[in-house]
């Protein structure tokens, strides 16, 4: 990566100094116009092994896997391969007569009706068992009524990327999104990652919880319950890489990247955001702010971008929450747009 500023690097590690829990494992990027502000681990990713924490540390990025499912069904549609106005039934064959209508848009924009979940996330589930028990669960609302995350219709989309595309979704990632990007340790099977560099979870009293594949997990990723709504494993360098795709052409055309960006569809319950592809759309006095959390009960991650003025934050740790002490979900949106305006300002 490029050698950051030294001046906003500073004032960044300064606040992670004043703000950033101790004894909590993380790492922290910040990015602007395409060049690295700062990078940088801390607490540990391996209590055990005293492994301290740092750019290169894999986590479990969570539900920021979203953004990259969306990313694939976009790449498709570049291709010609398929449309976001497609009913599910032109990709998976016969469904059911409640679910003729969804469209490959309303399972996008969490508006298909499916349920947030079917199941457990580790249990031991084929795309094909997903997908038939998906379509035999009744919807929660018709079809592009309301806004109702769901993960089960982004794995769904998961689906659709292996049967459209004739690969499965991790080599279908790998090879269209996480290659020309320069991802080389992102993905559900890393090449040659190391375990040691997987951070090892933590609960909320500090009890290691593995690390994400040490779970029931199948040969090529997890099972279907969480393959294409989460999961996936990353860093905070290759997600820095992953921005400077967005800011191009390379892997997503302009106007794939619109139709990601776009609010969609408000999601509710009096927030003033709304749901683009894979992504939530926050309005803020200096443009829209386009981001994504994950987390499971062990680890949180935050990836935002804002296209106003090409900044960029992403920072994820292994342990989000330890009790009586701190609990960094609930610092994450004050701690992301602090991170941004120090990404934003001029050295």
């Amino acid at each position: 990566m490029p050698l950051p500023s030294s001046e906003q690097a500073d004032a960044v590690a300064k606040f992670l100094g004043e703000n950033w829990p101790e004894g909590a494992g993380g790492s922290v990027v910040t990015a602007r116009n395409g060049e690295l502000v700062s990078c940088q681990g801390l607490g540990r990713s391996d209590e055990a092994a005293g492994r301290a924490a740092g750019c290169d540390t894999v986590y479990d990025i969570g539900s920021i896997t979203k953004s990259f499912t969306a990313a694939a069904v976009l790449k498709l549609e570049m291709n010609g391969a398929l449309r976001v106005t497609d009913s599910i039934g032109v990709h998976l064959g016969a469904v059911p007569a409640d679910k003729r209508a969804i469209t490959i848009h309303q399972l996008l924009t969490h508006t298909s009706g499916l349920p947030e979940g079917i199941g457990e996330d580790y249990e031991p589930l084929s795309r094909d068992a997903m997908l038939g028990r998906a379509l035999a669960t009744p919807l929660e609302a018709a079809p592009g009524e309301e806004f109702a995350y769901s993960n089960t219709g982004y794995s769904v989309l998961a689906a659709v990327v292996e049967k459209v595309s004739g690969m499965s979704y991790g080599d279908f990632l790998a090879r269209n999104l996480f290659g020309p990007a320069g991802m080389t340790r992102t993905g559900y099977v890393l090449p040659d990652p190391g375990r040691g560099d997987v951070a090892v979870e933590y609960d909320e009293q500090g009890a290691s919880q593995g690390r994400p594949f040490e779970h029931p997990w199948a040969p090529d990723g997890p099972y279907w319950n969480l393959r294409g709504n989460g999961g996936l494993l990353s860093t905070a360098s290759d997600m820095f890489r992953w921005y400077r795709a967005l800011e191009g052409d390379t892997i997503l055309n302009g106007a794939a990247k619109a139709k990601m960006f776009t609010p969609h569809v408000p999601e509710g319950d009096g927030l003033p955001s709304s749901y683009g592809y894979g992504l939530t759309v926050f309005p803020t006095d200096k443009g829209p702010l386009i981001t994504h959390d994950g987390g499971n009960d062990w680890s949180f991650a935050r990836f935002a971008i804002r296209p106003s003025d090409h900044t960029m934050v992403f920072w994820a740790t292994n342990t989000a929450i330890r009790e009586g002490k701190w609990d960094l979900e609930d610092q994450d949106a004050d701690l992301t747009q602090d991170l941004i305006a120090l990404a934003a300002a001029k050295p």
